[in-house]
Formats: structure tokens, C-alpha cells, sequence
């Protein structure tokens, strides 16, 4: 291990070979009816497919009870593992379509991924985009 100039140690990282595909993944909470226009959306803006979880979750506003009990709403936590080139693009298509500015529809944010496999039959398409 590499040490900086004060005797810590010091994480040497590889830099990225040239023709090293770079990933990250988008992470959306949306409304369940909303699902698939916004797979449609990122579909267009190059996505090649998504993960979708079923979930339950609550916001800032209060949950609705019905005799005691907490109705939290149902939503969907969609994943998108894109090449770095299409985040930005797919990220404003699906903010759009799922209009993630109006308070309570959904959110999504962007992960950086280290490492991938089993996409080998998706890099060709990742390429033409």
C-alpha cells in the first residue's frame, strides 16, 4: 500500500482502460401507475430495460389511516443500469414523464456502479447509443 507524504496510507486505483465501459444506475420510487410509461420513457432514451421492486412507502405528508391501521402508499423502485453516456438523458426522460417535480410523485437519483457482469449481450446496443 502506497503511502501520502504524512505516513497515511493511500488507495492506488487503476485508471479506467480506454475501452472500459463506465456504469451507474438510476434508482426511481414512483407511483405504481406510472411504471410503465416511465420504462417506456427511459426505453426511448436508450435504456435497455429495468428492474422493478414492488414497495410501500410513506413521504414528508402524514400516511392516511383507516380505523388505526397506516394505508401507506404502493410504490414501484425501478432500476436502471445504464452506461454513463445515457444517465443525464434518461434521467430527465423519466423526471419528465413521471413528473417528479410536482411534490409526491416519485424521486430518482443516480449511483455510481464499480463493477459489472452478465451484460455481454447488451454491450452492442450500449455502444450505438
Amino acid at each position: 500500500m502506497a503511502r501520502s507524504h504524512n505516513g497515511s496510507p493511500v488507495e492506488i486505483r487503476p485508471a479506467p482502460k480506454e475501452n472500459q465501459m463506465q456504469f451507474k444506475i438510476i434508482l426511481a420510487s414512483v407511483k405504481t401507475d406510472l411504471t410503465g410509461k416511465i420504462v417506456d420513457a427511459a426505453k426511448l432514451s436508450g435504456a435497455t430495460g429495468a428492474t422493478i421492486i414492488p414497495a410501500r412507502g410513506t413521504g414528508i405528508r402524514e400516511a392516511k389511516t383507516f380505523f388505526g391501521l397506516s394505508l401507506e402508499a404502493q410504490t414501484d423502485i425501478i432500476m436502471f443500469l445504464l452506461e454513463e453516456s445515457l444517465v443525464t438523458g434518461v434521467l430527465k426522460a423519466i423526471g419528465t414523464v413521471g413528473q417528479f417535480d410536482k411534490p409526491g410523485t416519485g424521486i430518482a437519483f443516480v449511483l455510481p456502479v464499480d463493477q459489472v457482469i452478465g451484460l455481454e449481450s447488451q454491450i452492442e446496443s450500449f455502444k450505438n447509443h
